[in-house]
């Protein structure tokens, strides 16, 4: 191309560049308020990032820390035995949840798409939806009424049936069924509601097609249903995978009160901060373990991305 023709190119480009800020300026607009908070809590925070490599004092504060360079991750992977089991329950509890979460919600949203009644199908919602609001401490309590060694519910209902009782507290894998199945009655509602609206966006025209040609509504919900959601089955997994090596503390403290004889599958990593770190206020190496979760769950995204990328294209985050 002679210069020329590059200097004509060049003002077009702008020019179109321009119009098509213009043209989306009201786009631009609404997205401005999300931008800005994203900013503010997000990437601004980011600077605090320092403290990783700083051994923290409330005198000196963030800045005026000495440096310790990577003292603070020493500490962490120092006891390999501990940091391995705390990695390993982190990532097989959010795999269980993950999984466990998804088939429930699936099979509830689908189960809701072939429901007639809209009046049961709104009361059904809000009931599946309220325990997603409750506090991990009120479940806690729940449970502990129920599997209480002495006064529990279930251990009575044992005794009337002339059952041994069970300390449900004493028994580590034991607990990570509890775990699971608590983490299912409080999230597989919301994630039903998710799907449920994902199958209201489903082209009719489909299900009518196939029922003239004689499908019945298991065929209808082997292949048309469950097909057209495996993109938003995806999706949301591929954001969970993002918070792979994040427990949930509040989950576990407020189910299992810390309980020392469950933490061979208990003690996951924000467990194990909050015992050594947190509690002694060595906050330098409570930020570089989260710095760590952090950067392992990026790679992990990168990695779920790329083989949804092999299995459909449009399914990909980026």
């Amino acid at each position: 191309m002679s210069d020329e023709a590059l200097q004509r190119s060049r003002p077009a480009g702008r020019k179109s560049r321009l119009q098509s800020l213009r043209n989306d300026s009201p786009l631009l607009l609404l997205a401005l308020p999300g931008v800005i908070v994203l900013i503010l809590f997000a990437y601004l925070p980011m600077s605090g990032l320092i403290l990783v490599f700083k051994n923290y004092n409330y005198n000196g504060g963030i800045f005026g820390s000495p440096w310790a360079g990577f003292d603070n991750f020493d500490f962490f992977f120092s006891s390999m035995d501990s940091a391995i089991r705390a990695t390993r329950n982190t990532v097989m509890l959010n795999v269980l949840y993950m999984l466990s979460g998804t088939i429930f919600s699936v099979a509830i949203a689908v189960i809701l798409n072939e429901l007639r009644s809209k009046s049961f199908i709104k009361i059904t919602q809000s009931v599946m939806f309220f325990p997603y609001f409750i506090s991990w401490i009120v479940i806690g309590a729940i449970l502990f009424s129920l599997l209480d060694f002495d006064k529990g519910l279930i251990n009575r209902l044992f005794g009337t049936f002339g059952m041994a009782p069970v300390d449900w507290y004493s028994d580590p894998w034991m607990f990570v069924v509890i775990l699971v199945a608590a983490n299912i009655w409080k999230s597989a509602g919301y994630g039903a509601i998710i799907y449920y609206a994902v199958l209201q966006g489903i082209d009719t025209a489909y299900y009518e097609a196939a029922r003239i040609d004689g499908a019945s509504r298991i065929q209808l919900m082997t292949r048309i249903t469950l097909p057209l959601l495996i993109p938003s089955i995806i999706l949301l997994s591929l954001l969970s995978i993002g918070g792979m090596l994040k427990g949930d503390l509040s989950m576990i403290m407020g189910v299992t009160f810390l309980n020392p004889l469950l933490l061979p599958t208990t003690d996951i990593i924000d467990v194990y901060v909050y015992r050594t770190a947190i509690r002694s206020g060595e906050f330098g190496f409570a930020s570089a373990i989260t710095l760590y979760q952090s950067v392992f769950g990026f790679l992990l995204v990168l990695v779920a991305n790329k083989l949804a990328g092999w299995y459909d294209k449009e399914s990909k985050l980026f």
